[in-house]
């Protein structure tokens, strides 16, 4: 949980009065016999801010939710593995495209399940250690939009809600503390439609540096990349730097 606060009265640089508030919450948890392994991995942000004569906007928002069976391919313990996965990911609350709707006003373009993405993944995966690994495979990927209004937002046709598309996907993760009290953990993943060029694959880089400043308060930064046609041609960037406390349950 992390926030922030500032107010201004006559002052020269100026400055907008605004508060603002953002949490974050991990869970993950490994069960694992013989050659078979299961992860299951909850990952949440959300944040809002109160701007002077702006109101309540949100600045950040997201829901992940990872099921990972792994099945080890060797007679002994080996880095090469069968993988499964099942995703979910969408977010908390609306999001709108401020001041760009009819006279100036705010144009809703997402919402809770609006859109909201699953994914279903099987294939090979070379894990030599557990802050590194890169996979390859075949998966399906639905996009779900709850609000059918939105739903052209997304590539989907108006009226529709649903979408169902199989490819193939690529994905990679990687975490390490790469100095003392500051962690690095990014991953990587694609979705290429069998049916699409290869230039209309999905992207998702997600990056995030932590660090530690005593045994109650992180520091953190993260950066995501997003590439998805179906929404946009250009690339979506979203930065969020915190300062707070970090709830992270294992």
């Amino acid at each position: 949980m992390s926030g922030s606060q500032a107010s201004y009265s006559n002052w020269s640089q100026g400055g907008v009065n605004n508060i603002a508030a953002t949490g974050r919450t991990t869970f993950t948890t490994v069960y694992s016999h013989n050659k078979f392994a299961y992860g299951f991995l909850f990952h949440s942000r959300f944040g809002k801010t109160k701007i002077q004569d702006e109101g309540i906007r949100k600045i950040d928002d997201r829901l992940f939710i990872l099921n990972r069976f792994l099945y080890d391919l060797g007679h002994e313990e080996s880095d090469i593995k069968l993988f499964s996965n099942i995703k979910m990911r969408t977010q908390f609350d609306d999001g709108f495209k401020y001041g760009a709707g009819e006279n100036g006003s705010d144009l809703k373009i997402s919402g809770f399940m609006s859109p909201a993405y699953f994914n279903q993944d099987i294939g090979i995966a070379y894990i030599p250690s557990e802050n590194f690994s890169v996979e390859a495979g075949l998966g399906l990927q639905q996009t779900f939009v709850k609000e059918s209004d939105l739903g052209p937002i997304y590539g989907l046709e108006d009226g529709d809600q649903f979408r169902s598309e199989a490819g193939f996907t690529i994905g990679s993760g990687f975490n390490s503390e790469i100095a003392t009290n500051l962690t690095y953990s990014g991953t990587l993943n694609t979705f290429t439609n069998f049916g699409r060029s290869v230039k209309s694959t999905d992207v998702q880089l997600s990056n995030t540096l932590t660090g530690k400043i005593n045994d109650f308060l992180n520091a953190s930064v993260s950066l995501d990349f997003v590439y998805d046609d179906d929404f946009s041609n250009e690339l979506q960037i979203a930065q969020v730097l915190s300062l707070g406390i970090l709830f992270t349950i294992r």
